[in-house]
């Protein structure tokens, strides 16, 4: 696995997978501020059908804050993506952007605690899940 990412794998339906995903960012602070249904858009734009994928874009306002107010061109990095995959076995990927990994590239001390902040919250959404 990318040393960007983190995951885990779910025995749910894909839609039901997006929602718990949902609800265990929203118990961690997270709101999604975007879905981007990418399997639809392929299907739209490029007439070709793909397993179930979908992007939450996952925002925790408190941390976003505090990484703007560090370094301002930060919000091309925002907001944290969270991808929900459908796989041909039948089981549901969750892949979370590893923000302690890629925050870290900034070289901004403070911006780099907020990384972790937010890596353990998104580390314990996943936790959630797997219980």
């Amino acid at each position: 696995m990318s040393q960007y990412v983190f995951s885990i794998s779910l025995d749910t339906p894909f839609e039901a997978a997006v929602d718990r995903v949902t609800e265990a960012l929203k118990s961690e602070g997270f709101g999604v501020l975007t879905v981007i249904d990418v399997a639809a858009t392929l299907k739209e734009k490029l007439g070709i059908e793909h397993r179930p994928y979908k992007i939450l874009g996952a925002c925790n306002p408190q941390f976003a804050h505090q990484a703007l107010e560090a370094e301002p061109d930060l919000g091309a990095l925002l907001p944290c993506n969270v991808v929900v995959r459908g796989e041909a076995t039948g089981r549901v990927s969750v892949v979370f952007m590893d923000p302690e990994s890629v925050l870290g590239m900034v070289g901004n001390p403070k911006v780099s605690q907020v990384g972790k902040e937010v890596r353990t919250r998104l580390v314990r959404v996943a936790d959630t899940l797997k219980g």
